[in-house]
């Protein structure tokens, strides 16, 4: 049978470790290597490398092996057996302490001592390799790799985990999102969620990611990122249906405020929303609990009533519990999406921005339209105590301060 290194290349490197570990002990070198390259040269492509990974014996002394089996080793060279004991002895046998020295460069624990420089610079293999040579232990760079990854140590990048104090009624919070989305839902009555983007510099800047020009010709952009006068930064508030799979993006260019997060909602709603729910009595707004559209925000929830008042609409939020804005639906469903479609491509203007976020498009049918809000809005600005006493508000029972409803205040 002619092992191939794919799928059943785990089975091999199984089935080669039991055997190596039943033989091992009564071959000797010679006998020891030409198991190897027998092992090898049945397993076809990949073999040297599967066998070398279940055995632990070098790739070059595989390779003697298979090269005497296939008859192009020399006779007298391949006729010797080295005595017990014989060769040359290890690194860490060598140099018993460098596994010591290097755990100590990396380790954690040691992370942060001002009196170590190396730990506050880039601890590649050659820099960590050149850090041990100069401790009296002289390792390449390729072997140092091999000592982390004995060590245990492999590349690993940030992980996206810690999410900050959590709230105790974080997943009833989510339950009662849950239930309200699907009540809605159930009622034909639209259900949207609405979140701020990242801003963006407009201009020839840098824009993560690659895209297709000619060999040696990229795109030049500018190497400081200082804001524009003239262009400014954009500003996308977007919102989305969780039922229709669509979504509105308003790409503004002065403040990221409340009146500008609910003119992007009416904007949306006269565009999209009237259209598609032309019966409906009223809408659920799903959102995070700070930024333009907090909780705690006293102008959002004014700026709420006025349009309730426009559109007759009785409007709910719910707000997610503290530090859980990733699972806004808006930010994977659809923002996710448009960072994809721009990804290494210069955001020039606002115009440009607008046609990127429009032609967004997903395999599931993910439809998307924009337009620039040139609006002005003014920061610091709050509702009056009279203004505030006739908003129709209505806390929910669970969690008033997330869950609340407004009436508008004719039918």
């Amino acid at each position: 049978m002619l092992y191939t290194f794919s799928a059943v290349d785990a089975t091999l490197q199984e089935a080669v470790r039991d055997r190596f570990g039943l033989l091992s002990r009564w071959l000797n070198e010679r006998s020891l290597r030409l198991w190897a390259g027998a092992e090898a040269k049945v397993a076809g492509w990949g073999g040297v490398r599967s066998v070398a990974r279940a055995s632990g014996l070098a790739i070059n002394t595989i390779r003697r092996g298979l090269a005497e089996i296939e008859g192009q080793a020399d006779p007298a060279q391949a006729q010797r057996i080295r005595r017990e004991g014989g060769g040359r002895k290890t690194l860490t046998q060598s140099q018993p302490q460098v596994l010591a020295s290097l755990e100590a460069l990396v380790s954690p624990v040691t992370r942060g001592d001002p009196m170590r420089p190396l730990l506050w610079t880039c601890k590649s293999v050659r820099r960590l390799s050149e850090e041990l040579t100069r401790q009296g232990c002289p390792v390449s760079p390729a072997k140092t790799a091999e000592l982390l990854h004995q060590l245990g140590y492999s590349l690993q990048s940030h992980r996206k985990r810690d999410e900050g104090k959590s709230h105790p009624d974080r997943d009833a919070q989510f339950g009662h999102i849950n239930a309200q989305v699907l009540l809605f839902q159930k009622e034909g009555q639209p259900v949207i969620s609405v979140d701020t983007q990242k801003k963006e510099l407009v201009g020839k800047y840098p824009n993560q990611g690659r895209e297709w020009h000619a060999k040696g010709q990229p795109e030049e952009v500018k190497v400081h990122d200082f804001v524009d006068k003239e262009l400014g930064r954009a500003i996308p508030y977007g919102v989305y249906d969780l039922l229709r799979n669509e979504g509105w993006v308003s790409v503004g260019c002065d403040h990221d405020t409340s009146e500008f997060a609910v003119e992007s909602i009416r904007r949306w709603w006269k565009t999209m929303g009237k259209p598609q729910y032309p019966q409906a009595r009223k809408l659920l707004i799903t959102a995070d609990g700070g930024g333009s559209n907090s909780s705690r925000c006293r102008l959002w929830k004014w700026c709420l009533q006025q349009l309730c008042n426009q559109t007759g609409l009785e409007i709910s939020v719910c707000h997610f519990p503290p530090a859980t804005s990733k699972w806004n639906k808006i930010e994977h469903r659809m923002f996710s999406h448009i960072t994809q479609n721009w990804r290494g491509k210069a955001l020039v203007s606002h115009e440009v921005i607008v046609e990127l976020i429009a032609a967004t498009t997903t395999q599931k049918g993910l439809k998307i339209k924009a337009e620039r809000d040139q609006g002005r809005y003014e920061k610091g600005k709050s509702p009056s105590e009279q203004e505030l006493e006739s908003i129709k508000l209505f806390p929910d029972d669970f969690h008033g301060e997330w869950n609340y409803s407004i009436h508008p205040h004719s039918a």
